[in-house]
């Protein structure tokens, strides 16, 4: 029972382009700023208009980046991780829907962010922790091939 072992560009994939990894760091740092706004006290300013517009606007540049970067490597736990990835993306989204449905109460537009950030945050972890044992697990088995 020998397992496949992979190289750097079967784990990675291709890499995405300059344009939707710009169009994501957009997105991220809109999502942030939406959210920043109103916890700073910036409603008072007469932020009350644009702040949750540009909550909306960073999450769908951010869904937009996501949904044409789809990984092209082959491994399948990168491959799972990558897909958790994507799914911050659309919890961003929900959060941004529930910003405008119910503006008064909030709660659930933050939740949904919440999710969507642990997401984030898990695979931004777990992908290069992964890939970096696969490659070390590779290495080795080189070295013992030897």
């Amino acid at each position: 029972m020998s397992e496949k072992l992979y190289t750097r560009e079967e784990l990675t994939g291709r890499a995405p382009s300059a344009a939707m990894s710009i169009l994501a760091i957009t997105g991220l740092l809109g999502i942030a700023v939406g959210t920043m706004l109103p916890m700073i006290g910036v409603l008072t300013a007469g932020a009350v208009a644009w702040w949750k517009y540009v909550y909306a606007a960073g999450a769908a540049c951010y869904l937009v980046a996501k949904f044409f970067t789809p990984y092209t490597g082959s491994h399948p736990r990168v491959k799972r991780l990558m897909r958790i990835e994507s799914w911050s993306a659309i919890f961003f989204c929900v959060a941004a829907f529930f910003i405008f449905y119910n503006g008064a109460v909030t709660r659930d537009a933050w939740a949904f962010t919440l999710a969507g950030g642990a997401l984030l945050i898990f695979t931004s972890l777990s992908i290069p922790r992964t890939i970096s044992k696969e490659l070390r697990r590779s290495q080795e088995a080189k070295t013992r091939k030897k």
